[in-house]
């Protein structure tokens, strides 16, 4: 590995950054293998252990390692934590709104059940045929209610066999902890309510029946129901 040049602190953590993430790269590193050592690293890339130390922990706040206390780094499975905290940074600095979230949210849901209807194992089906009974067993408690909600994308998004799907769903989890209260709370008459609920039931049902059409058209209205509350909530 090439020695590490640059000027400034930054620009060297910088650099042994990307010197490390091409190693992993390079040696066909995969989740759980352990990469070499703080001194190995120094040593190779003519850096301070400190620089080595400052990427290391930079690699696992985007949860491309694992750090661990007194153990060598290994590489990291991948997870939404890093997309969720930056997707939630962004909403909460005003650089990204809760409209765009559901439009990019409406986009791939309507394609991950269209996938889950057609890849599901019945396992799954009946899991997600589980989640939407369970909604409407908590239909008197929002906040159980809302878990279940939660727990039912996940489950569609693993149901499509894309992972990049179910990291992203992943990822917006924590900010729709924030925005679901309020669409529950502006959907105020029971009817609304019921609908919400039922709608969940209608793409349950045509996953397990291996109905795309269904599934995706039931889910495109249910994110414009959703939209549509959290505009009237005044949400956008």
């Amino acid at each position: 590995m090439q020695a590490l040049d640059g000027s400034s602190s930054n620009s060297l953590v910088g650099e042994a950054i990307g010197a490390i993430s091409r190693r992993i790269r390079e040696d066909d590193l995969m989740p759980g293998d352990r990469l070499p050592s703080e001194a190995q690293l120094s040593k190779e890339m003519q850096v301070s252990r400190t620089v080595v130390r400052e990427a290391l922990r930079s690699l696992d706040a985007m949860r491309i390692i694992d750090l661990a206390t007194g153990k060598r780094a290994t590489v990291a499975h991948i997870d939404h934590g890093a997309m969720s905290m930056m997707i939630e940074h962004g909403v909460h600095t005003e650089q990204i709104n809760i409209h765009q979230i559901y439009d990019v949210r409406r986009t791939i849901e309507t394609r991950i059940v269209t996938l889950a209807s057609i890849r599901r194992s019945d396992a799954e089906a009946q899991q997600i045929l589980a989640l939407a009974q369970a909604m409407r067993d908590a239909s008197d408690t929002p906040a159980v209610l809302m878990d279940n909600d939660l727990a039912f994308h996940m489950a569609l998004a693993r149901a499509s066999r894309n992972t990049v799907f179910e990291l992203l769903v992943g990822s917006f989890q924590q900010i729709t902890r924030q925005t679901w209260p309020v669409g529950w709370k502006s959907r105020a008459t029971p009817e609304a309510r019921e609908t919400m609920i039922a709608t969940h039931e209608t793409i349950a049902g045509a996953i397990a029946a291996s109905d795309p059409q269904t599934a995706a058209t039931a889910m495109a209205t249910h994110f414009d129901e959703s939209v549509r509350a959290l505009l009237q909530a005044g949400l956008s």
